[in-house]
């Protein structure tokens, strides 16, 4: 069974206007979306700025109500939990956010913040100075910086800490959402080691949200490609990045740099803009930048189904599977 079911997910945001305020039409940020996450697989998430990304992790963490749609952990359906039972589960899903200075409150120390949710899910009877020095010695820092404030540390540091508060209630599912975006190159590998090796040692469940493809290969066990709120194609991370099939997708690899400087490298360049989430077109969403487009694209959205040649690559392309 499936750790996490994602079935048919919708998130529609209302759209207000006017000196009264009317509802005028609907952002349509995540439409349709279905996947299934095995125990202990890394699923990354990748797609341009407002496919998103960013909305879905957060519709299955439970911060954002589902216009429709089902959200499954371990079977259970998350919609239908009562309240109590979604604070035990609330335990088994964490997130580690993109900045990790603003995910922190600055008036708290280190030891406040890592306390914090032991007292939220009753954690009495623990020996919690012996379960934060633990956290701090699985994320790489020194027991001396419990009592120092986030303004103290570098940017890596403060993501070891975001790391070190995600886990610490033992969870099964971490939506790491763009974790190592805003860290220099030099320290993003060392956060990306750090969560394969907790990854590992804990038997943790990674959804990994990022618009970096590079980064997202070196992590994922397979990639979820979004596009103005839809899927495009899913497989696994290395037929994505030899064998995809989504023009979008060729798109989105073609940008990636090579290492070497004087290798050349076509581009592939999409023509126009970015489509409104408010307005998208009809048919399939990609239709108004594809360039190989036909009047099928524009009339009829295509489904998400299986390559010939191998059942795990899905793609939703009338053309490309």
């Amino acid at each position: 069974m499936p750790i996490l079911t994602v079935k048919n997910l919708k998130k529609y945001f209302p759209v207000y206007s006017g000196v009264f305020q009317r509802r005028t039409g609907w952002v349509q940020a995540v439409s349709d979306v279905s996947f299934e996450v095995e125990k202990g697989e890394t699923l990354g998430i990748v797609g341009e700025s407002g496919c998103g990304k960013t909305t879905l992790g957060r519709c299955i963490l439970g911060l954002y109500a589902l216009t429709r749609g089902e959200i499954s952990v371990n079977g259970r359906t998350v919609s239908e939990l009562n309240s109590a039972r979604r604070k035990e589960l609330s335990k088994n899903l964490q997130m580690i956010f993109q900045d990790p200075f603003e995910s922190l409150n600055p008036r708290q120390t280190i030891r406040q913040v890592l306390e914090e949710k032991y007292r939220i899910h009753d954690g009495h009877g623990l020996d919690l100075e012996k379960e934060i020095q633990d956290l701090l010695e699985k994320v790489g820092l020194l027991p001396e910086t419990l009592d120092k404030y986030p303004h103290e540390f570098s940017g890596g540091q403060r993501q070891r800490i975001g790391i070190a508060r995600a886990i610490s209630m033992d969870p099964e599912i971490i939506v790491c959402d763009e974790p190592v975006s805003a860290l220099d190159v030099s320290v993003q590998s060392k956060i990306l080691n750090l969560l394969l090796r907790l990854q590992e040692t804990m038997g943790l469940t990674y959804v990994f949200i990022s618009h970096d493809l590079s980064v997202v290969r070196h992590i994922s066990d397979r990639i979820v490609v979004m596009y103005l709120g839809k899927i495009m194609e899913i497989a696994g991370a290395d037929v994505i990045y030899d064998h995809c099939c989504h023009p979008y997708t060729r798109a989105l690899l073609s940008a990636i740099p090579l290492p070497d400087p004087g290798a050349v490298k076509k581009r592939i360049l999409l023509k126009g803009e970015v489509p409104s989430v408010e307005n998208p077109p009809q048919g399939c969403r990609f239709n108004t930048r594809c360039p190989h487009a036909e009047n099928l694209c524009r009339e009829q959205e295509p489904e998400l189904i299986a390559h010939r040649d191998d059942p795990a690559h899905l793609t939703a392309c009338h053309f490309y599977n």
